[in-house]
């Protein structure tokens, strides 16, 4: 099985007249999109929606793209926070359910949802 983790997505933030919530994209996958009333209902539709993109191609024999980073970005960075914001990450994600990675992804998707496109 393919690790999921290591295909790059965009969200963005849908419009009222698009129906509101959240679009997830993987460039990957020109044609696997999905989408949320959250970000991180986004999420976890979008990675089933890549694992059926992924299930279809190998059942009908196609090429399956490798995870490509974009070019320039790996998709990865590391950050040291203070123990007591990870403490209260910690806690957020597990009272709602998620890893730490999704809470703080969300956050971060939301935030930049909020700023909109920068050149």
């Amino acid at each position: 099985m393919r690790n999921l983790d290591e295909y790059p997505f965009e969200i963005r933030p849908l419009t009222p007249e698009e129906g509101g919530g959240f679009l997830i994209s993987y460039p990957d996958f020109s044609e696997c999109i999905s989408d949320g009333e959250t970000v991180e209902e986004a999420i976890a539709n979008g990675r089933e929606a890549l694992e059926g993109m992924i299930e279809a191609l190998e059942f009908f024999e196609r090429p399956v793209p490798l995870p490509s980073s974009g070019g320039v970005a790996s998709g990865k960075f590391v950050t040291r926070v203070p123990k007591t914001t990870h403490a209260h990450l910690t806690t957020r994600a597990k009272s709602e359910g998620v890893s730490l990675n999704t809470l703080v992804l969300a956050f971060i998707a939301e935030g930049l949802g909020r700023r909109g496109p920068q050149a």
